[in-house]
């Protein structure tokens, strides 16, 4: 048996005055953020009790860690359902619930994973070998799982003893422990999963320093301190209790008036006005993932169904996706919707990726050649574009510059605007003709691109499908040198820039709001505060 490798992260009224937009384009050099305070370094002393509030920016969709697929929902899950692994402030991937890095067979076929022994869940009930089998059981076999598709390779899950588990792979997956440090690696309470079925989500039940309280749909979610944690005593905060906020100048002001002691994803445009506050501070998290304008050029009948024909103009022809993405600018969407804060890119992998292609070169705006691929189209123009957007003020923003922006190349696009998990539901069942929509990132590459981009992935709502993505990211996946991982991923995403299924447009970083007397917060690239160890300084 050999150690598996750790793997690191390689990881108001809008002013639409854009006329600096022609010529301009992505360089993916990352734009200079105001000074950050460093939430890891915050090691400051915190007292036992008191019950901290934070203002989420949109409503999770069900608490369930087989079928969510929220960025919200993980913030949650981050702080009441441990996972097998987990990763540290360096992105290095790190046991959790499982006692040590797994153990790979020569082969690459056989992961054995060490438990953590003496560990409960929070309804006291033992976490064990058989408690890990019938969660993976389920992520991997559940009609409703969306992590089929992380963990598609294990064949087989075996209990070896009470503090042993094998999985038995199809393939060689070098992916699985870092699949196995987000939502495929949460483990739930047997006796919960027994008694609520398929309704888990309403009361989940895992091990975690905070346990769940209550639900109010739209308003808030309440976690408390569990008492059979296994590290209780590092835990200090009575209660956690997450405030929906959609409104990011009314979670800024939330935050200032004390309502609220955490905001998560500040706005760009509310960053500076925080700063400045002397009872607050800024903390910068994210980076691993991206967001940009899915375009359904195959998803007929759902994005986990065999693609199919899409009758709408983007989704036919692809001289206009490439015209729509040439009158697109990057960079001026950065500065002018996010104020310079996010990093401009075209790609679905990180800026500092080891396994991003070396010759990737982002196309610059280019107004007078995207007009000529309109017309060497034939379609009439204007061509008609419907964006479906989150409600929320920014992408409102973000949706009404992509609008001008592409006007100038002969493009109509009405914004649509829905609620995040609304427009999340349509992406899925493929009603739409784009959508701006993101991903928060993994710390492996295949995290970024198997269930967005390959054929009947489960996030993959542009209904892509492609022997020349699929078969690269599969390879992949089973090559554990990096030099020919990376090789398989250029190939791989140059093909998905020549579909343009996804334009993308940015990685997000993500700006953590706090009150100057809460210390003890964890905040890595993945974007999620953790608050196992955070409390109140006075």
């Amino acid at each position: 048996m050999r150690p598996s490798p750790r793997l690191f992260a390689a990881l108001a009224v809008l002013p639409l005055a854009l006329a600096a937009c022609g010529g301009g384009g992505s360089t993916g050099t990352p734009a200079a953020p105001p000074s950050i305070a460093d939430a890891t370094t915050d090691n400051r002393p915190v007292k036992a009790g008191g019950t901290l509030n934070i203002a989420l920016n949109a409503d999770p969709d069900a608490l369930d860690p087989s079928s969510a697929t929220t960025l919200v929902g993980r913030e949650v899950f981050a702080n009441m359902c441990e996972k097998l692994y987990d990763i540290d402030a360096a992105s290095a991937l790190v046991p959790q619930l499982a006692a040590a890095l797994p153990e790979v067979s020569d082969d690459g076929k056989e992961v054995t994973i060490k438990l953590r022994e003496g560990v409960t869940f929070n309804d006291g009930t033992p976490f064990d070998a058989e408690a890990v089998k019938k969660s993976l059981d389920r992520h991997r076999t559940w009609k409703k799982s969306a992590r089929q598709a992380d963990l598609a390779p294990v064949d087989k899950v075996t209990v070896v003893d009470p503090a042993t588990v094998k999985l038995t792979l199809s393939q060689a997956f070098t992916p699985l422990t870092a699949q196995l440090a987000d939502r495929a690696g949460m483990i739930m309470s047997p006796k919960a999963l027994d008694e609520a079925g398929d309704n888990f989500g309403a009361s989940p039940v895992c091990v975690g320093p905070f346990q769940f309280a209550g639900r109010t749909s739209g308003s808030q979610i309440v976690l408390e301190k569990a008492p059979d944690y296994y590290d209780a005593a590092k835990v200090k905060l009575d209660k956690l209790v997450y405030k929906i906020i959609i409104d990011p100048n009314v979670r800024a002001a939330n935050l200032k008036s004390g309502d609220v002691h955490v905001a998560d994803q500040l706005a760009t445009t509310t960053v500076k006005g925080v700063q400045a506050d002397p009872n607050l501070k800024v903390v910068a998290g994210g980076g691993l993932g991206y967001y940009g304008v899915t375009i359904n050029i195959g998803n007929a009948d759902g994005a986990t169904e065999k693609s199919g024909a899409v009758d709408t103009a983007l989704g036919k022809n692809p001289q206009l996706r490439e015209a729509f993405e040439l009158s697109l600018d990057r960079e001026v969407i950065n500065k002018t919707v996010y104020n310079g804060l996010y990093e401009a890119d075209c790609s679905p992998l990180p800026l500092d990726s080891p396994f991003r292609a070396k010759d990737l070169q982002c196309s610059k705006r280019d107004v007078a050649k995207a007009k000529q691929l309109v017309q060497a189209s034939g379609v009439q123009t204007p061509v008609p574009v419907s964006l479906n957007t989150p409600n929320d003020a920014t992408n409102i923003r973000l949706a009404q510059v992509i609008q001008q922006m592409a006007k100038e190349a002969g493009f109509e696009v009405s914004v649509k605007t829905g609620e995040f998990v609304s427009n999340l539901e349509q992406g899925k069942a493929g009603d739409f003709d784009a959508m701006l929509v993101g991903w928060s990132g993994r710390v492996d590459p295949d995290g970024n691109l198997t269930g967005m981009v390959t054929s009947r992935g489960a996030n993959n709502y542009s209904g892509m499908s492609d022997p020349g993505i699929d078969d690269p990211v599969k390879e992949a996946a089973a090559e554990s040198d990096t030099a020919k991982r990376a090789e398989l991923y250029s190939s791989a995403t140059k093909k998905i820039a020549e579909l343009r299924g996804i334009v993308y447009l940015y990685h997000n970083k993500y700006y953590l709001g706090m009150h100057k007397d809460v210390a003890g917060v964890q905040y890595f690239k993945d974007g999620l505060p953790r608050f196992a160890t955070a409390g109140f300084t006075s």
